[in-house]
């Protein structure tokens, strides 16, 4: 599928299309980005505040057990973080290239600026992000972590050259990487063995002490086809494309039900237990299919929901958008100052409730900030470092 070819508009006729697509197109977008902005944050205050977060959902070693319900619900609703990101990463990538080729820029032009924001997020992954994880109260076990910005990076650059494909290949090209991360993961029992750093940069979690990997490459970059392909349907036609999130997103649920009822092909590793926790409690490391599924239904679903919302629902998604349309700004900022909360004012951690004081109290910080930087970067031209950033 080839871009619009850039014609020379008026200015008033520019600014009349920017608003078309930012409000139609990309509020329900941003709202969504911003949510799992929030959700995230939790994530992450959970960590640094009260030091009570699993200790992850790998495809070997121990699956994580939690204390109480509010325990796992307080690390199950940032599970759709994730995949949210790859997916809408995919979305706005398209947009992106239809907006500046609009303005005359080339498509060598437009892959220059993904290799370039790619290449940043890898950077900010080993010199940034990973020194606000060594601010951790109770330690940071890994020399050097690859996690979720390096495999976002990664999937934008060679995003960057997937971006004119028609839907279909990109959709079977995510539905190839989804089925091989199943098929070529190994079995838990192998969870002990030493494996080579480009199959764990690739494919498979883990590591050890000098380098640990979270974030693997191909797993994640399936889901940012998906968003590529989904942004494409966004561009021919929003109002269909989010009809269609909403039957993509039913449809996953119940495709996540039946193979988590099954509990064999699409896990990974099959439950252990008979409880709802343990039918909910699925392997994100690497993202399973049965993870993928429910997640990016359920993103799917909130999506046309937010699309739905009529003019007087939308200023209440306002706040979110302001988190969503900073997501760079947000995130680098956010971990340090979780990290200092807890490093600072609860270094022995503290129980889920009174961390989520914590979360909100960092939201409210964080709010005005990110006001102040979307204001900034709007102002910047196309080409200015910090539309980079």
């Amino acid at each position: 599928m080839s871009f619009e070819k850039a014609m020379p508009l008026k200015s008033d006729q520019r600014a009349a299309e920017r608003a078309v697509w930012s409000v139609s197109r990309l509020l329900p977008v941003d709202a969504l980005r911003g949510l799992l902005m929030v959700l995230m944050a939790l994530d992450h205050a959970n960590h640094f505040v009260a030091q009570r977060h699993s200790s992850g959902e790998y495809w070997g070693g121990p699956l994580p057990v939690y204390p109480s319900a509010l325990a796992f619900l307080t690390r199950f609703v940032t599970h759709f973080c994730a995949p949210g990101f790859f997916f809408l990463m995919g979305v706005g990538m398209v947009w992106f290239a239809i907006s500046r080729q609009r303005q005359g820029w080339t498509r060598w032009a437009v892959v220059r600026y993904f290799w370039i924001r790619g290449g940043l997020l890898i950077g900010l992954q080993l010199w940034i992000e990973n020194r606000a994880w060594a601010l951790t109260s109770s330690g940071w076990p890994a020399t050097t972590y690859i996690g979720v910005l390096y495999a976002l990076g990664c999937a934008m650059i060679l995003g960057s050259l997937l971006l004119w494909l028609e839907p279909q290949w990109l959709l079977a090209l995510s539905a190839v990487l989804a089925l091989g991360t199943e098929l070529l993961t190994p079995s838990p029992s192998l969870w002990n063995r030493a494996f080579p750093v480009l199959t764990h940069l690739l494919l498979i979690p883990g590591g050890d002490r000098e380098l640990w990997v979270n974030y693997p490459l191909l797993p994640w970059l399936g889901l940012a086809c998906f968003g590529l392909a989904f942004g494409h349907w966004l561009k021919d036609h929003h109002h269909q494309a989010y009809g269609r999130a909403l039957r993509l997103g039913v449809a996953f649920l119940l495709a996540f039900v039946v193979l988590r009822w099954i509990n064999g092909f699409g896990n990974i590793r099959p439950a252990v237990g008979n409880s709802w926790v343990n039918f909910l409690n699925v392997v994100k490391y690497p993202p399973s299919i049965t993870f993928q599924l429910l997640t990016v239904g359920v993103n799917l679903i909130v999506m046309w929901v937010f699309a739905q919302a009529s003019a007087l629902w939308q200023q209440f998604l306002r706040p979110l958008t302001v988190f969503g349309r900073v997501p760079l700004f947000f995130y680098a900022t956010h971990l340090f100052l979780y990290a200092g909360l807890g490093r600072y004012l609860t270094p022995r951690g503290t129980s889920i409730p009174q961390m989520y004081f914590y979360w909100l109290l960092g939201l409210l910080i964080l709010f005005p900030a990110c006001v102040w930087y979307g204001r900034f970067k709007q102002r910047q031209p196309a080409h200015s470092v910090w539309r980079v950033l």
